[in-house]
């Protein structure tokens, strides 16, 4: 193999430019040369298809850093559509008249999803990304507890049901996902600092966190010990967390609250979900689970629950709401995410290289391994109906009652997070916090570089 691509779809994670960094490195010692497609899928319906070399003379550029966030090649949620025959046939002879030979994706359940019509014609794998860790399977067949339903409103939606009780962490496919220990690490930043404001001013704060319908990064912000967890995996009981919120609160005079965005009443509606309009990827908007409990707490609690405990403001200001945002999806990686971005990314190029197609890079753990990468198939992810799901946080790993991870749970995230910070992620902190250049220079964006570097299909 001469020649190969690589991509990069989907939203941003800390942890794209170390994927990429390893997969070329890879590549260097196979002298491969890579490619590297500009904005995504997108780029390849682009007739110029806007690339950059990323390993002339099998040497890596020095724009590559694994260290920065983000994705020096550009990412974007457009995807290649399979009823569009025409389309499809016309990047198929952009990617020939390039001479590649494989493509390399590094994205989530979408991306895969936008890479199944490229894998009729072409190889293609997967190197994983997301903060949501929600690419994978807690176990082997996990992708037959889904079924197919009709809502009353006549759409077809897809219910997952759970048909294990019990987990053993060694069962899971890909363990973690190159951006969630960074997302984990900052949401527990994050949520050890709003906590000093509501237990200063007597308050309940609400933080909301990302992860959609998985609840990874709620049940990673134990880290930042709020009092109350709710993940989009169990249903909300409204009474216990009034219960809990007035026993916390008269306890030690403030209450915190992490919530993930995609948590459910007791009825199974998404409490940050106000309207089906949908973002680019095709996903129902979440407008915000965080201010849907205030409101909730607010007519519960009243004014009076504040007042008579000698607290001069109403519930509407004494509750607080926070989303942690898109803070979690950026800046620098920490040590786990570098260096297993990196090595699923090499992986990848070893996948391509040994003539596999729609195969997915994965991290796995065992007792007696540790941390190792391997592969699975990407028809293994697919439920019956062809359709890959984001992964559920498996209910063994968290304790609705306590409202807290179980002892499985803990044991999740003590494996991942134990040792994810390095050393140099401390040193990183403070040569450059303060930095006396940071006040002299502006700041210094890997697009421009990149961008002297682009070239088009002619």
């Amino acid at each position: 193999m001469r020649r190969i691509a690589i991509l990069t779809a989907g939203g941003d994670t800390p942890a794209l430019n170390a994927t990429i960094h390893g997969a070329v490195e890879r590549a260097n010692q196979l002298e491969i040369e890579v490619y590297g497609i500009v904005k995504g899928f997108g780029g390849m319906i682009d007739s110029r298809v806007p690339h950059v070399r990323l390993n002339p003379l099998y040497s890596t550029i020095p724009e590559l850093d694994p260290r920065l966030g983000g994705t020096l090649l550009g990412a974007s949620r457009t995807y290649i559509d399979p009823a569009k025959t025409d389309e499809l046939k016309q990047v198929m002879q952009r990617l020939s008249k390039l001479e590649l030979e494989g493509l390399i994706c590094i994205g989530g359940d979408g991306t895969i999803s936008g890479m199944q019509p490229l894998t009729e014609y072409f190889p293609c794998v997967l190197a994983p990304k997301t903060i949501d860790n929600d690419l994978g399977l807690n176990y082997l067949d996990e992708c037959n507890a889904w079924r197919r339903v009709t809502t009353p409103d006549g759409r077809t939606d897809y219910v997952y049901e759970c048909d294990r009780e019990e987990l053993e962490l060694g069962e899971i496919i890909n363990f973690a996902v190159p951006g969630y220990a960074t997302a984990v690490f900052v949401v527990a930043q994050s949520i050890s600092r709003i906590r000093t404001t509501a237990e200063s001013h007597r308050r309940i704060a609400i933080v909301e966190v990302m992860g959609r319908h998985s609840g990874y990064i709620a049940l990673g912000s134990a880290y930042g010990q709020p009092d109350i967890i709710l993940l989009p995996e169990s249903r909300m009981d409204l009474d216990h967390v009034e219960a809990r919120v007035r026993e916390l609160y008269d306890m030690q005079k403030h209450v915190v609250i992490a919530i993930g965005e995609g948590v459910e009443d007791d009825q199974g509606n998404m409490l940050g979900a106000e309207s089906f309009s949908v973002d680019p990827a095709g996903n129902v908007r979440l407008s915000g689970a965080a201010e849907a409990l205030k409101a909730m707490l607010c007519e519960r609690l009243g004014d009076e629950f504040f007042i008579s405990r000698r607290r001069d403001m109403k519930a509407t200001s004494a509750i607080f709401t926070r989303k942690v945002g898109h803070t979690q999806r950026g800046g620098r990686p920490i040590q786990f995410d570098r260096f297993y971005a990196s090595q699923l990314g090499g992986k990848a190029v070893d996948l391509i290289n040994e003539g596999r197609n729609n195969e997915i890079a994965t991290l796995q753990w065992s007792d007696s391994r540790g941390f190792y990468v391997d592969s699975i198939h990407a028809n293994k992810m697919c439920d019956r109906w062809n359709h890959i799901h984001a992964r559920r946080l498996h209910p063994s790993f968290y304790d609705s009652h306590r409202m807290q991870p179980s002892k499985l749970g803990r044991a999740f995230l003590k494996t991942i997070f134990d040792n994810a910070i390095g050393s140099d992620d401390v040193e990183h902190i403070l040569n450059t916090a303060f930095s006396p250049s940071n006040l002299n220079n502006r700041y210094q964006s890997m697009n421009v570089d990149v961008h002297k570097r682009m070239q088009f299909l002619d």
